[in-house]
């Protein structure tokens, strides 16, 4: 957390994308495309911490697939 955190008083919304990553984005805005919404809202430090509780694995989920797919066919080696 930095200074910023602080002094924004804006609210905000936690984002999700189709590649299971997350981000912030102010509630008086419109999402961004390619986003949507988790429910979660409420400041920059609370999104942001709610966002280290629930992203655990930072791989894509393209990428995460795909490992998936790997092991299964060595596994079936």
């Amino acid at each position: 957390m930095d200074a910023a955190d602080d002094t924004d008083s804006r609210s905000y919304r936690v984002v999700v994308n189709d590649e299971e990553q997350f981000s912030i984005w102010p509630v008086d805005r419109e999402g961004p495309a390619g986003w949507t919404g988790t429910g979660k809202t409420g400041s920059r430090a609370e999104c942001l911490r709610h966002i280290g509780e629930v992203w655990t694995d930072l791989r894509p989920l393209s990428l995460r697939r795909r490992m998936e797919q790997d092991e299964a066919a060595e596994a079936s080696r």
